[in-house]
Formats: structure tokens, C-alpha cells, sequence
């Protein structure tokens, strides 16, 4: 069932990678809604992370929503081996290949929720002709590549905008990068509903010691709705 309410989304790359499984586990007890998935091949983007076999690895692990987002080029070829490792979710970028539309449907075929990503740079027209081709659009607030980075507060024109444009269809708003307590206001306010958040997330917290990921995970939840309130 779709609904607008606030969703936060993990990211996987701020975890302990020796412990990966473990801290999936640790994330959904302790709030987390979706576990997000950043795939990075080295080309697209400045940085080499996970694969199809990780994606497989940790989906024992992921009780909820694993949500897989594709900064790789080209795209297409690799939609069938993430699907088989179990990604409830396939996000691809609109600058990945020449033929979004098609890459979007092969995801939906695959029996996938489809999602589209949009560089800080890139227009939110690029795509108004998508609409009823996605179910989530991820708008970057950060240069994809790397976490850490600091917030590009342009792009919360950009989520007023995609709102708009969505108007009442059943399409999430993701907002990827830079998501602390003082930004998760601002992207919510603006319209987004899934909320990337890497080291806001894990921040003073370990496997052994994961109370700290529930205290983060609430308190952007908390700043998030209080400023749709």
C-alpha cells in the first residue's frame, strides 16, 4: 500500500563492511525502513562498491524494503542479476544510458519497483516524460560517489518541482545525500517522503552497540515530520 509517510533509508555504505549482515540486522530493529543499497562501479561514479553477490548476501539479513540504487553505466545489463539478488527497489540514473524509458521498463518487467535518479545537475524535465514509467524518483543533493558530502541546498527548488510534477501519483520521493537533522526538514517540508541517510544514521553506534542508529533514525524522523506538521 502507497503512502506519503516518512520513510528512512540507511545506507549500507556508512556501515561496518565487516559486519554487514549483522548491521542490516541492527538498522531494521532499530528504526530503519528501508535498507539503501548504493552500487558504485568506478565509471559512472569515482568509487567501486557492491555487487549482485553482495546484494545477495545481505538479503537474508533485510526483513523489509532493500533498496538498490545503480550509479553504473551502462545500467541495463546488470537490472536481471540485481533483481535475482532480491532488490525490492531498482533506481537508475537518467544520465546512465540513452534509453531511460526502455531501462525502466526492463526493471518493471523484472517485477521490480522502478526508480529513477537525477544528478544535482541534471533538470527536473528530464523526466516529465517518465511519470507513469516509475514508482520512486531519487533526487541527488549531493555529486554521486561518495558519502559524507555536504548538502547542495539548490536542490530543494528541484524536489518543489518534481512534487508538482508527480501531482497524485503514487511515486516516492527520494531525497540521496547529505540527510542530517537540519536538512531532513527542508526536503520534507519540500515534498520527499524516503530519506537517504549514511552517517546521520550510523553515527556512535556499532553492532555491539546499536542504540545510538535508533536515536539517529528517530531524530530525523522526528525533524522530518515536525516540519510537514
Amino acid at each position: 500500500m502507497f503512502d506519503r509517510s516518512i520513510k528512512i533509508a540507511p545506507s549500507i555504505l556508512a556501515a561496518d563492511f565487516a559486519n554487514i549482515g549483522a548491521e542490516c540486522r541492527a538498522i531494521e530493529a532499530q528504526g530503519a525502513d528501508w535498507v539503501h543499497v548504493d552500487v558504485m562501479d568506478g565509471h559512472f561514479v569515482p568509487n567501486l562498491t557492491f555487487g549482485p553477490a553482495m546484494c545477495a548476501a545481505i538479503r537474508p539479513h533485510i526483513k523489509g524494503v532493500m533498496d538498490v540504487h545503480l550509479m553504473i553505466s551502462p545500467v541495463d545489463v546488470y537490472l536481471d542479476a540485481y533483481a535475482k539478488a532480491g532488490a525490492d527497489v531498482i533506481t537508475a540514473h537518467v544520465e546512465a544510458g540513452p534509453h531511460i524509458h526502455r531501462t525502466l521498463q526492463a526493471i518493471r518487467s523484472l517485477g521490480k519497483k522502478s526508480g529513477v535518479a537525477l544528478n544535482p545537475g541534471t533538470p527536473v524535465e528530464a523526466v516529465a516524460e517518465l511519470m507513469d514509467m516509475v514508482d520512486l524518483v531519487c533526487v541527488m543533493t549531493v555529486n554521486p560517489g561518495f558519502g559524507g558530502q555536504s548538502f547542495i541546498e539548490s536542490q530543494v527548488t528541484k524536489i518543489l518541482r518534481l512534487r508538482q510534477m508527480i501531482g497524485d501519483r503514487p511515486i516516492h520521493i527520494e531525497i540521496d545525500g547529505g540527510i542530517t537533522v537540519t536538512t531532513a526538514p527542508m526536503v520534507a517540508k519540500a515534498g520527499a517522503d524516503v530519506l537517504v541517510a549514511g552517517s546521520a544514521a550510523f553515527k556512535g553506534g556499532s553492532v555491539d552497540s546499536p542504540a545510538p542508529y535508533g536515536v539517529n533514525i528517530q531524530a530525523i524522523r522526528a525533524a522530518a515530520e515536525a516540519a510537514r506538521a
